[in-house]
């Protein structure tokens, strides 16, 4: 008899605001657990803007019977905060972390005690051991504030030699450059699974300000036909499930370790990738 190995899913949310938001997020974990997701990770606000709304979000998750990563950006921290929150979600039953450097909320200094993912990673070790699973992200078309791509790839090498366990990468759409960098960090002795980070295709408008912000590169001929689509949204949605579905056939065609959905706390675009993909 054989047994098919399970391809491994994992989605990220992002904490509601409202109540409302609470309760359709449930309805939508709901929709998507018939996926088994590997881990559902919880999105974290610099600062402490949403620290307490990713908690509530990770302990909901945990109440429902699967894994929870939670998020964990360092700018602006103190190492006495950090070890209070990392303690914290010890006791709650977090055994995963997603790593970041974070971003300074507008009004900061470049306060803090930590400068670098890597320090934040060094610091996890240090105090807890092996209690976490530590995630990084990783930028397969460069972070868009790295000097160069050396550079950045010599950050990621130092996260992982700092503890990480694996890595997630920002989204894209072009295969190429995720296999690149995978060979990449491999060139560097850089031993840790790096799973694509996916982002289903829902608005053109959305897609367009999310990538400006973060530098993931929308390619051209996506771009065109997104453009041409107009405000024609069945089009756009339909249009999105192709290009997705096929991109996510040739990351697991080609090595990948799992695929990590971008939700943006809806299920449907997800879940059709997913049934394409006979998972």
């Amino acid at each position: 008899m054989t047994s098919t190995v399970r391809f491994p899913v994992s989605i990220e949310f992002f904490p509601p605001k409202t109540p409302e938001g609470v309760e359709k997020l449930r309805v939508v974990r709901q929709q998507l657990a018939p996926l088994k997701p590997e881990f559902c990770s919880v999105t974290f606000g610099a600062g402490g803007s949403t620290q307490e709304g990713t908690f509530n979000t990770v302990r909901d998750i945990l109440s429902e019977g699967t894994m929870a990563a939670s998020h964990f950006s360092c700018i602006g921290a103190t190492h006495d905060g950090v070890r209070t929150q990392l303690t914290k979600l010890k006791a709650m039953g977090v055994k995963r972390l997603v790593a970041l450097r974070g971003d300074l909320p507008s009004g900061y200094g470049a306060g803090g005690e930590f400068r670098y993912a890597s320090d934040l990673v060094a610091f996890v070790r240090a105090e807890m051991g092996d209690a976490f699973h530590i995630e990084v992200a990783a930028y397969p078309e460069t972070h868009p504030q790295a000097r160069s791509p050396e550079s950045d790839l010599k950050a990621f090498a130092t996260k992982v030699q700092a503890g990480a366990d694996s890595a997630i990468t920002q989204y894209f759409y072009n295969s190429d450059a995720y296999f690149r960098f995978v060979e990449d960090v491999d060139a560097l002795g850089v031993q840790i699974p790096v799973v694509p980070g996916i982002m289903p295709i829902a608005s053109s408008s959305q897609l367009m300000r999310f990538s400006d912000a973060c530098g993931a590169e929308i390619p051209r001929w996506i771009r065109l036909r997104l453009q041409s689509f107009g405000d024609d949204t069945a089009s756009i949605k339909a249009f999105g499930l192709d290009v997705v579905t096929d991109l996510c056939e040739q990351l697991r065609a080609g090595g990948a370790p799992g695929l990590h959905f971008y939700s943006m706390n809806q299920s449907a675009a997800t879940l059709e990738i997913c049934r394409r993909l006979g998972l």
